[in-house]
C-alpha cells in the first residue's frame, strides 16, 4: 500500500502545468536536443506553490545544479504521477524526459520496453554503485540492465509507544521481534484498562489488505506468485491462516485490539497520538505526522523491525527515463537525478537546511546507501538530527537483516479484496478463516488473470 504522505494510496497526485526554470546546462553532446552545447531536459516533481518551503528549496537546488553543470537546463513541471493519466501520457509520448514513478511501476514499464535502458551511461556515474543492491533490483531487468534510479524508500516496521510500554512493564528499548511477542505485549498493554489498546490494525479503504500483505511477508508468505507468464494467488495456505489466526486471537481471545474496528489510515495515527495505543505496523514517516497533526511527542515513539523478520514490505519513489529521449538527454537526466536525489555528498547540506526549516532529521528512512555513503548519511543525520534517533535503533539494527519485498501486482485491487478478509476476523467472532481465504483467493485470481503478461 502506498503511503499518503509520500506515495499513492488510491489518492492521485495532481499533475499541474509545467514551469520552465531559467538557467543553462548540459552534457556536452551535440545532437537534435542540444543548442549551442546546452541540453534541456524536462523533469517533474517540482513542488506546488502551496508548498512554499519545498518549492523554494527545489528552485534553489535547480539554480545550484545549473551553475555546477552549465550545459544542462532544467525544465521543471509540477506534480509527480497521476495514476489516472500516467498510462495515457506514456502511450502518447507526453511524459517528461525524467519522470516520477513508484517502486511498484518499474517492472511493468521495463517489461513493455516503455522506459530507457540507462546501463550504457552509468560507467560515468560511479556513485550509483553505492546505492543499496536490494533497492537497485527494482530497476533492473533479468539481464541486470538498469532503467531507473531511486529517490526515497521506506520499509515497514513496528511503531510503538515507548511511554505505554513503560507503563505496562515492557522494555521500551526492546520491542517485540516475533508475532508471539507482539501478542504477549499487546495483552499486557490492554490489561492496563482505561481505554488502552495493545495492537491496532486496518481493515478499510485498501489499508487492511496492505497490512495483511505486510504481515504475511514478514513470516515468509506471498500474496501472488508467478509461474511462467501467469500469476496466481498464494495466500490461501498455512501462512495466510497464521496471520488471520493471530489477529483473531488478539481481537477475540485476548481483547487486546479494542472493540473499535473498520479502521483506516488516519485512525491508527490518531490513536497513537492519544497515548492509548501500544503498537501498529507502520513506516518511519508516520512519526512526524502523529506529532504534527495528532498532538504526539517525538520522545514517546519507537520503531522496531517488522516482527517475524523474514521479509519487510517496502516501497518508495524513483525516477525513470523517457524511452524516446536522446543520449544527450539521458546523460543529462542521470546527472540531475544522481546529483539531486541520490547524492550522499549533499546530505549534510540538505539535513542542515531541513533542520533550519524545522523538518524532521534523523528518521531512519530513506536509507539508500551502502559503505562510505551510508556512513556519510549516518554522520550527517547525527550532526543535524532533531528527533530522538536512539528510539529507532532497533529498527535500524534490523534493516540489513530483513530483505525488502515489494507489493504484489494489481496491489490496490487485491488489497480491496483482502480488506473484506481482515474485516471478517476483526468484526465477526464466528469468522471462518478458511472460508474467508477461499473467497479471497477466487477474487484475487480473477484480478491476477487480467494482469498484463
Amino acid at each position: 500500500m502506498q503511503r499518503p504522505t509520500l506515495l499513492r494510496r488510491g489518492l492521485p497526485l495532481l499533475l499541474a502545468s509545467g514551469l520552465v526554470i531559467a538557467g543553462a546546462a548540459a552534457c556536452g553532446d551535440s545532437d537534435e536536443d542540444s543548442a549551442d552545447g546546452v541540453t534541456t531536459i524536462t523533469v517533474n516533481a517540482l513542488p506546488p506553490e502551496t508548498e512554499t518551503v519545498n518549492r523554494k528549496n527545489f528552485l534553489a537546488d535547480v539554480a545550484e545544479f545549473e551553475k555546477k553543470y552549465p550545459n544542462i537546463k532544467i525544465n521543471a513541471k509540477e506534480g509527480k504521477m497521476d495514476p489516472k493519466t500516467f498510462s495515457t501520457k506514456l502511450a502518447g509520448g507526453q511524459l517528461e524526459d525524467v519522470f516520477y514513478v513508484y517502486f511498484t511501476d518499474p517492472a511493468q514499464l521495463i517489461a513493455k520496453k516503455q522506459t530507457a535502458d540507462i546501463t550504457p551511461y552509468l560507467k560515468d556515474f560511479p556513485s550509483v554503485q553505492n546505492l543499496k543492491p536490494d533497492i537497485m533490483k527494482v530497476f533492473k531487468d533479468e539481464k541486470g540492465n538498469v532503467y531507473g534510479l531511486p529517490w526515497t524508500n521506506y520499509t515497514l516496521g513496528l511503531l510503538y509507544n515507548r511511554a505505554v510500554f513503560t507503563t505496562a512493564g515492557l522494555d521500551p528499548d526492546k520491542p517485540p521481534t516475533t508475532w508471539a511477542d507482539v501478542r504477549t505485549a499487546a495483552k499486557k498493554i490492554a490489561d492496563l484498562g482505561d481505554g488502552y489498546v495493545g495492537y491496532g490494525d486496518y481493515s478499510k479503504n485498501n489499508t487492511g489488505g496492505w497490512h495483511f500483505t505486510a504481515e504475511l511477508y514478514s513470516i515468509g508468505g506471498d500474496i501472488a506468485v508467478k509461474n511462467g507468464d501467469t500469476w496466481k494467488a498464494a495466500f490461501n495456505n498455512d501462512k495466510g491462516k497464521q496471520v488471520l489466526q493471530q489477529l483473531y486471537d488478539m481481537r477475540w481471545v485476548d481483547n487486546s485490539m479494542g472493540s473499535k474496528q473498520l479502521l483506516e489510515y488516519a485512525d491508527l495515527l490518531t490513536m497513537m497520538g492519544s497515548g492509548k495505543l501500544g503498537m501498529y505496523v507502520a513506516a518511519a514517516d508516520n512519526i512526524p505526522t502523529i506529532v504534527n497533526q495528532y498532538q504526539g511527542n517525538y520522545n514517546d515513539y519507537g520503531l522496531g523491525p517488522m516482527p517475524g523478520g523474514v521479509n519487510a514490505l517496502g516501497g518508495g519513489e524513483a525516477f525513470m527515463f523517457n524511452a524516446k529521449a536522446s543520449p544527450a538527454k539521458l546523460k543529462a537526466g542521470i546527472t540531475w537525478v544522481t546529483w539531486m536525489y541520490a547524492n550522499a555528498d549533499r546530505l549534510e547540506f540538505d539535513y542542515a537546511r531541513k533542520n533550519a526549516d524545522k523538518v524532521p532529521v534523523g528518521l531512519p528512512q530513506p536509507n539508500l546507501f551502502t559503505g562510505a555513503d551510508d556512513a556519510k548519511q549516518a554522520e550527517a543525520a547525527k550532526k543535524h538530527g532533531n528527533v530522538p534517533t536512539r528510539n529507532y535503533a532497533p529498527f535500524v539494527a534490523g534493516l540489513d537483516k530483513t530483505p525488502l519485498k515489494l507489493e504484489p501486482p494489481a496491489a490496490q485491487q487485491i488489497y480491496a479484496v483482502l480488506d473484506t478478509t481482515m474485516q471478517g476476523v476483526l468484526t465477526d467472532k464466528n469468522a471462518d478463516i478458511g472460508k474467508l481465504l477461499n473467497e479471497a483467493e477466487k477474487q484475487v485470481n480473477q484480478i491476477l488473470a487480467a494482469v498484463p503478461k
